[in-house]
């Protein structure tokens, strides 16, 4: 499923801003912010942008001297971040982080919130990171712990099963939450040439939604999630998605439901 995994078009971009982005990528996108603010940076590269979350965290950042270009894959995400907007100017440009459009030594910091567990060869994505950063220049990047220790996804990924029981959807566990191994992170960094070691810390947080049926949305229908339910029957969407709202209001209660959410954030100098 790599193709779909990576597809984030049509009605996905709009859903994952409006409902996702405060659901499970706001705190965390703060968290980046802090790391970053404290930094003496003149310009600063992000990948895998998405809706612009973190952008928008950084372009808030009280420091005029630095420039920030967001980047993105599918271009469908740039196009709702813009639209969007952000605090001060910020240069969205479509590019691939397994082959970024930038010279070397370009940038002191890149930053990637919750997009290297897409990468289909992780180190070749961080050989390009290590390559357009400035000596003593930082790459920081989060990703997703392990399915068990986010109760949504876990809870929403186990009540596909009885919707489509022979072929369950997996592509929550399967990609968001599947590059979480302490040990290969490091393995695919060193791969990229990096040679300092690197800082990861886990971060828990806690996640919120208005309804289990907003809930059910935001995962169903705002990730290519959607892509994996519709890819086996596309007349299912909203019995999958009933279903999943049916299961979070079990486990979390039918209105406002709140449950934890855990990541790791990696910090390494070039």
């Amino acid at each position: 499923m790599p193709d779909i995994d990576k597809l984030f078009s049509g009605s996905i971009p709009k859903l994952y801003e409006t409902h996702l982005v405060p659901l499970i990528f706001e705190p965390y996108a703060a968290d980046l912010k802090q790391r970053l603010a404290s930094m003496k940076l003149s310009r600063i590269l992000e990948v895998a942008a998405g809706t612009g979350v973190v952008t928008r965290a950084l372009a808030s950042i009280p420091n005029e001297r630095f420039s920030i270009v967001a980047t993105d894959l599918n271009q469908a995400m740039l196009d709702q971040a813009a639209a969007v907007g952000t605090a001060r100017p910020v240069q969205w440009q479509q590019a691939d982080a397994m082959a970024l459009p930038f010279i070397d030594g370009e940038f002191d910091a890149v930053v990637c919130q919750f997009g290297a567990m897409f990468f289909p060869d992780k180190a070749q994505a961080f050989s390009e990171a290590r390559r357009v950063l400035k000596p003593g220049g930082v790459f920081i990047f989060n990703v997703w712990d392990r399915i068990a220790d986010n109760e949504f996804a876990d809870t929403i990924t186990t009540a596909l099963e009885a919707v489509f029981p022979e072929d369950p959807p997996r592509f929550l566990a399967r990609t968001p939450h599947g590059y979480h191994d302490r040990s290969t992170i490091e393995r695919d960094l060193a791969s990229a040439g990096f040679t300092k070691p690197a800082r990861i810390v886990t971060l828990a947080a806690r996640s919120r939604a208005a309804s289990a049926r907003a809930l059910a949305i935001a995962y169903c229908q705002g990730t290519p999630l959607r892509n994996e339910i519709e890819a086996r029957d596309a007349e299912r969407l909203g019995v999958a998605t009933d279903q999943a709202a049916t299961a979070v209001a079990q486990r979390f209660g039918k209105d406002a439901v709140e449950g934890k959410i855990q990541a790791l954030v990696v910090t390494i100098e070039k």
